[in-house]
This record gives structure tokens, sequence and C-alpha cells, in this order.
């Protein structure tokens, strides 16, 4: 059963910059996994806002991060991180760390989260004007 744990949500000033991590546990083998970043939108109930391979080299970012939101990967510490830069009011939301597996390498891992099987219980990022 894999386990995740987000951390590094917090209150941060319009243009200012957050780091969040998700660790995996729970006998879990960080290697062939989809994992991902998420947050409520309005049309659906999560948007996914980064994601790529545990391997790296699938990576996609939603228009609406792309240019200021960084995704890495950890893989000795089985470590996820999201890079948040030039933070907008509209980046206030939970975010949460998923992921799906295990699995052959794809293009890109999807956005669509009901493709992913495994959740963490989220982390508040609130930006302020």
């Amino acid at each position: 059963q894999v386990q995740l744990v987000e951390s590094g949500g917090g209150s941060v000033q319009a243009g200012g910059s957050l780091r969040l991590s998700c660790v995996a546990s729970g006998g879990y083998t960080y290697s062939r996994y989809c994992m991902g970043w998420f947050r409520p939108a309005p049309a659906q109930e999560r948007e996914g806002i980064a994601t790529d391979y545990s391997e790296g080299g699938s990576t996609y970012y939603a228009d609406s991060v792309k240019g200021r939101f960084t995704i890495s990967q950890d893989n000795a510490k089985n470590t996820l991180t999201l890079q948040m830069n030039s933070l907008k009011s509209e980046d206030t939301a939970m975010y949460y760390c998923a992921a799906a597996g295990p699995i052959g390498r794809p293009t890109y891992c999807p956005d669509a989260a009901g493709w992913y099987n495994y959740w963490g219980q989220g982390t508040q990022v609130t930006v302020s004007s």
C-alpha cells in the first residue's frame, strides 16, 4: 500500500515562492509510477497541474502553471517536489500529491485525477495579493 504525505504549504504574498514535498512510503519502490500534483478546479474535482514519471521524461504542466512551477523527483529519498514561483492569488488551494502504477513509461503522465489510485491528504497553499 502506497502512502503519500505532503508538506511545505503555507501562506505567501503574491509573487512569492513555496516548495511542496511529497514523501512516498509503505513498502513502496519509487519506480515505474506516474506521480503528480493536483488541486481543486471549478469544472472538476481535481485538476492535474504537474505530472511526471518516477524515472522522469514524461512531464506535463497545466497551462495555468507552465513557466512558474517545476516538478522534480529524488528517487533515492522517495520524494516528489513542486517548486512554485511567481505565485498568484488564484493559486490558492489545497495541493494533493498522487501516484499511479506500477506502469510502463507513457508519453506523458496523465492529468486526469481518476487515473491515479494513491493520494495524500493535501497541503494548503494560500497566496495573498
